[in-house]
């Protein structure tokens, strides 16, 4: 029987005065200091601040890319500042899907093989039905015709199509996002918030960081960052 804390739920967002420093103690440079944050399943939180602010920590910290210094974290009733490295991978694999600023694409892989990496990583289902899935979900980002290109050979709003399906191969119930529109035009930028949106209405929870206040604007919730703490002055609030 799998332990409860590697199987897909829909999160419900605790960190409880996590902090994060890194280097020497001599000389600490503090990433995040006291962050106290809920999120609830199926919000669209943007993440905004100026650079160095604690954002991508912040990321790290839910993703499980990395871990705190101080403090807990809660998701989907997994504790996940305690999971051992093994399990991290599994729960990770499972319950969070990551889309990344510069797309992060294998360049030896077409499409269809990138969208089918996580589920191999995993084994999140029956090998025949996988590729239907890949072709599914490349289908519902409008880039089905793009399946057996590599990722050099579309345009960076195609690849990050591709991005996005291949972080929901899994159906993994929370997508963190580094600055997914900072390298594309206006245009595509607001397509790609677009499907964010359709998929926080569709009870994902979504976590993004951007420095776009158009891009902000468009989430249920802003949450800024300074120094590494939430902000006192919006609070989290909803915009």
């Amino acid at each position: 029987m799998m332990d409860p804390g590697l199987t897909a739920r829909a999160p419900h967002i605790r960190l409880q005065h996590v902090g994060k420093t890194y280097g020497a103690s001599s000389r600490p440079f503090i990433a995040l200091h006291d962050v106290c944050l809920s999120i609830e399943a199926g919000e669209f939180v943007a993440v905004t601040g100026k650079s160095g602010s604690g954002k991508s920590t912040l990321l790290n910290m839910l993703s499980g890319i990395d871990r705190p210094t101080s403090g807990e974290i809660h998701i989907g009733g997994t504790t996940v500042h305690d999971l051992k490295e093994n399990r991290m991978s599994v729960w990770r694999g499972r319950n969070v899907g990551i889309v990344f600023q510069f797309f992060q694409l294998l360049p030896t892989l077409t499409s269809l093989e990138n969208v089918l990496l996580p589920m191999d990583f995993i084994n999140s289902r029956p090998r025949p039905e996988r590729i239907p899935r890949a072709l599914e979900l490349l289908e519902r980002m409008g880039v089905a015709d793009q399946a057996d290109k590599f990722p050099s050979t579309l345009s960076g709003g195609q690849q990050q199509r591709v991005a996005i399906a291949r972080a929901l191969a899994n159906n993994p119930p929370l997508l963190v996002a580094d600055e997914p529109t900072g390298n594309l035009d206006s245009k595509t930028s607001a397509e790609v918030i677009s499907l964010f949106t359709g998929l926080s209405q569709e009870g994902k929870t979504v976590v993004m960081v951007t420095h776009d206040p158009d891009s902000a604007r468009t989430a249920e919730r802003t949450i800024h960052l300074a120094d590494g703490s939430i902000d006192s002055g919006d609070g989290g609030s909803h915009a």
